[in-house]
């Protein structure tokens, strides 16, 4: 299977940049060229948005307009910005300029106060706000998932078309990317050398699996986390199989095929897809929405004890290039003491396999690892490995190898693992580079594409 093997560093020691500078969408016709890129925030009712604004951008002018109905979203969202500018540490200096109307969205394309959409909240609406700013002429910057449905999906390729018509950039936030264990593993999986060829697997033993826990209960910027009351609400929110599952797909494909435009009618098969609830009981519901019992519209979906079934959980296998992938999301309310979200990843080779494990092994912290498979010498395996890892010292100093009983694992360095809040910066910084050359890489967008083609498959499929 034809894999690209070079890829290039982007500052920090940390960030993995796109090889794809001759092949880009042409020019936006309204890029920002002189002074400074204005944001809009609409609609924040997810921490996310206040995530974007966790620092500064020297690109962006720091008022911010924000266009939403008056409410506990608005005011949550306000909240965490006020607590970055007067922190202690780097505070941040936002100026938000709030319009607050039942009539909100027409407000904001009428007025058009800014450069950039920055959408992230109800997933039920994204794919409307999504459509609806890129046909007023404006650029999008969205949480994911952008959609959480086949209607949905129909919106959000429409969008992309006007998009390119008009030379207007949309984008989601696709913060895995910046993490150091998925870019390592990436390198590696790359590294013919030491991996060999990527496997193309079989339903019962897929190429790449991942598998991600997540909880509904966490601490977020230093505080306990408050969740907007629709966010149980999967007709609003939507099912895990199409929401947190972006992030592994994304995954999939920018570690399998790199910089590589993915057809989502050719590429991509569905062969299996299933879900299941977690189950919230009143009390959990008050502790992350802070409110005495479920609202009116989840009251309906409770069972005979009078707790909700969530269907957080879902779990798809697709092939994707003929390469059989499997994915999985699960949802506990709240994480085991010392521990957190977690993240496994396997991506199995001719020569290697090579896995992030993170669970109680593991202190919770990813770790990375490489495995000898079948017909492979562990001395051949050592050698490999070292001269790999010796190459990628030059971009990330302090790399080591530690020796276990059937695998090694490569030792990151402390300074290189920033936290998932501050992968938001980086993504940021991306777009704002995207956005002053005014295209995107030729392969951002049909691979957007195919991945929201994927989850709503795998949600029909599911629920079918």
């Amino acid at each position: 299977m034809v894999r690209e093997s070079v890829l290039s560093a982007l500052g920090l020691c940390l960030l993995v940049t796109c090889s794809c500078a001759d092949r880009e969408q042409p020019k936006a016709k309204n890029a920002p060229s002189k002074g400074k890129v204005t944001l809009v925030t609409l609609d924040p009712g997810h921490y996310h948005a206040a995530l974007v604004q966790k620092s500064m951008y020297e690109q962006v002018d720091p008022v911010v307009h924000v266009y939403a109905a008056d409410g506990p979203d608005v005011r949550n969202y306000l909240n965490h910005i006020q607590r970055f500018n007067n922190r202690a540490e780097k505070p941040t200096a936002w100026q938000q300029e709030v319009h607050t109307a039942d009539d909100f969205l027409e407000k904001m394309l009428a007025e058009k106060s800014g450069d950039v959409v920055v959408i992230s909240g109800s997933n039920r609406k994204k794919a409307e706000y999504i459509k609806a700013s890129i046909d007023s002429g404006l650029n999008v910057f969205c949480d994911k998932p952008m959609c959480i449905d086949g209607a949905g999906f129909k919106l959000l390729e429409e969008a992309f078309v006007t998009a390119e018509e008009n030379g207007l950039l949309l984008y989601d936030i696709m913060t895995e990317r910046f993490n150091v264990t998925c870019i390592l593993q990436k390198l590696l999986v790359l590294n013919n050398e030491l991996f060999g060829e990527l496997q193309t697997g079989s339903v019962d033993n897929p190429a790449v699996v991942k598998e991600s826990m997540h909880h509904f209960f966490k601490y977020v910027a230093g505080a306990p986390i408050k969740r907007p009351a629709w966010y149980f609400d999967t007709a609003q929110q939507g099912e895990g199989l199409v929401d947190v599952t972006t992030h592994l797909i994304d995954l999939v494909m920018w570690t399998c095929f790199p910089d590589q435009p993915i057809d989502c009618r050719k590429d991509i098969v569905m062969k299996h897809a299933r879900r299941w609830p977690t189950m919230i009981t009143r009390k959990q519901y008050e502790k992350v929405v802070r409110l005495p019992d479920f609202p009116d519209f989840l009251k309906g979906r409770l069972n005979d004890e009078g707790i909700l079934p969530y269907y957080a959980n879902g779990e798809m296998i697709y092939t994707l290039k003929g390469v059989c992938v499997k994915l999985s999301v699960s949802w506990n309310f709240e994480a085991p003491q010392g521990g957190g979200d977690t993240h496994h990843s396997l991506f199995r080779g001719s020569k290697a396999n090579v896995i992030i494990r993170q669970g109680k092994e593991q202190d919770y912290r990813p770790q990375l690892y490489v495995e000898p498979v079948a017909g492979t010498s562990p001395d051949e395996l050592a050698a490999s490995l070292k001269k790999a890892v010796a190459e990628l010292q030059s971009r990330y100093p302090g790399l080591k190898l530690k020796q276990e009983e059937n695998c090694w694992q490569v030792l990151i360095p402390e300074k290189y693992r920033i936290g998932h809040e501050a992968h938001f910066r980086y993504v940021a910084e991306r777009f704002l580079q995207y956005l002053a050359k005014g295209r995107l890489p030729e392969w951002e967008v049909p691979n957007m594409i195919s991945k929201y083609y994927i989850t709503t498959r795998a949600l029909e499929s599911a629920q079918r």
